[in-house]
């Protein structure tokens, strides 16, 4: 099944068992839970997803269990990076072999190459495979900075390209993509805190984070600014948005897992180097989480 390139794609956490394996029965419960709440798509294995401390045997047995979940209602899209070009080619083949429906590609981890180097290492990957593909670009995480000319050059040679994430944080890249390639691409926001300014300049996807604790919450927000319902968008974005920037700090990972674990659909466990929150910042965090949860009420 392929994605649509619209509507909220989660970008999964790795749940971890208290021995730091994959808790696959809770992912394929969370990813369950996510297709209740009308996700379009299942994005494994990315940044959020802590993609960089899971070996390439790991995110295949991540992929299926998203798979096995999806019961072909729903995409799994997973995220593709590695050190290697030659790694993230595998990881596309593998993730095609068992049944993924398309590809969130990402640039090289850690070296960041000259443009020449990065169009080349996404057009291996774009190539490695059949399946419809989507550019990540996130400058801010990776030091990669891929301009809308640049994308629309991928665009031109690679008919499978067909969407973009835009992490950049800068909602003009949205309306500069779009001047170049119209509807060629479907456009997604990748920061969770930019999400009704990133649709409103017409990006038509999310690939959210607080979506893995909060995803009824996600979905009203994301179709109140899609549908042009100002009034109500802007009264929920008030609300959520002092959750949603918990998406844009270094420590995402730690924050959105506590979320979880506030809200029993997960624990706060990561993997080495990221550690769990102690002290001054963990009653900091938990302080606004758990105000920001009382006031849901504000949404009835």
């Amino acid at each position: 099944m392929q994605p649509t390139w619209k509507g909220v794609m989660p970008a999964l956490t790795t749940p971890f068992t208290e021995s730091m394996e994959l808790d696959v029965p809770f992912i394929e419960k969370h990813c369950r839970w996510f297709i209740e709440h009308g996700a379009t798509a299942l994005v494994p294995g990315g940044s959020l997803g802590e993609g960089t401390t899971l070996s390439l045997d790991e995110k295949v047995q991540l992929f299926e269990a998203c798979v096995r979940a999806g019961e072909g209602k729903v995409p799994v899209v997973p995220g593709i990076a590695s050190l290697s070009t030659a790694e993230a080619v595998a990881l596309a083949r593998a993730a095609e072999r068992v049944g993924c429906g398309g590809l969130m590609v990402l640039p090289p981890y850690v070296y960041q190459g000259d443009w020449r180097e990065t169009r080349a290492h996404f057009e291996a990957v774009i190539q490695a495979t059949d399946l419809p593909c989507m550019l990540y670009n996130n400058p801010i995480a990776y030091g990669t900075d891929v301009s809308p000319e640049q994308i629309a050059q991928m665009a031109e040679a690679h008919p499978n390209l067909k969407a973009v994430k835009e992490s950049s944080g800068n909602i003009r890249r949205i309306t500069a993509i779009h001047a170049l390639l119209g509807d060629r691409l479907s456009i997604s926001v990748g920061l969770d805190d930019i999400v009704v300014e990133g649709v409103q300049a017409g990006a038509v996807g999310w690939v959210a984070g607080l979506v893995n604790a909060l995803p009824l919450e996600s979905q009203q927000l994301f179709d109140f600014a899609l549908e042009g319902k100002t009034k109500e968008a802007q009264a929920m974005y008030a609300w959520f948005l002092p959750l949603l920037r918990l998406d844009t700090d270094p420590k995402f990972v730690q924050y959105i897992k506590l979320v979880q674990q506030e809200l029993d659909w997960g624990h706060e466990r990561v993997r080495a180097p990221r550690r769990v929150l102690i002290g001054e910042e963990r009653s900091r965090v938990l302080a606004l989480i758990r105000t920001s949860l009382q006031a849901r009420s504000v949404l009835s």
